[in-house]
């Protein structure tokens, strides 16, 4: 697995979840008893496989990106819910996590970061949604898309801007409609901040298409912050679990 310097770069890795379905328990036994609490939750086997597929993965990442053994870390939230690696390696690095479907994205730089993938599916009422949470910016740049564009444009304000928000680790005290994100084919960006005592030119954004039918997005502190893309090898848990 390629590694990416720090601390001018960030790193973005894209993960095939349906490896995972062959390695469960190999997957389980990396977690934390938090973690395999939280997985328990859910009803569907499917989500829950792929939260422990998703938080497996970030802990091999994780892991070689600190040169720790995955199953070692120990993750804490902020006052926001946002979660941090805490014990040694306390603010040695920001991460983020987002899975969608059977993909996964994973973040990582010295500098806060989010990241959010979603897979695009049909939404009858996304207009409605626009025109209630985001900025009158949004709104009014998807509206002017022909409307057999409007959709995709959307998901991908709505990545922009969840990436975004996880970036500053506010939660849900931060308004989506606080904010504007650049719609394509504008290129990824944060046009204009009033909330939170942010400034829209001190943060980069980055538009991904990891696979058909699927798009993502990072938010990163810095403006001129690079961000290196990166793919986890299909095989990664047979040549970890072997």
């Amino acid at each position: 697995m390629a590694e990416p310097s720090w601390p001018d770069r960030a790193a973005v890795w894209n993960i095939d979840l349906a490896p995972c379905s062959a390695w469960l328990a190999f997957c389980a036994d990396l977690l934390s008893p938090d973690e395999t609490a939280r997985a328990d939750r859910f009803l569907r086997a499917e989500d829950r496989d792929r939260f422990t597929g998703s938080h497996a993965a970030l802990r091999v990442i994780l892991g070689g990106a600190l040169r720790a053994p995955p199953e070692s870390l120990v993750f804490t939230t902020g006052a926001a819910g946002k979660p941090q690696i805490s014990g040694e390696f306390t603010g040695r690095l920001n991460f983020n996590l987002s899975h969608s479907g059977s993909l996964a994205l994973v973040g990582l730089a010295a500098v806060p970061i989010g990241v959010d993938i979603e897979v695009i599916r049909p939404l009858r009422d996304h207009l409605a949604i626009a025109q209630s949470h985001f900025h009158p910016i949004e709104i009014e740049a998807i509206e002017a898309l022909p409307p057999n564009q409007r959709q995709a444009a959307f998901y991908a304000c709505w990545t922009r801007k969840e990436a975004f928000v996880k970036a500053v680790g506010m939660g849900l005290s931060m308004p989506l409609n606080g904010f504007a994100v650049s719609i394509p084919p504008a290129p990824a960006s944060l046009l204009t901040c009033a909330t939170g005592g942010l400034s829209h030119t001190e943060w980069a954004l980055h538009h991904l298409e990891p696979a058909d039918g699927i798009v993502g997005a990072v938010a990163i502190a810095g403006a001129n912050t690079v961000c290196d893309a990166f793919r986890l090898a299909p095989d990664w848990l047979d040549r970890l679990a072997t």
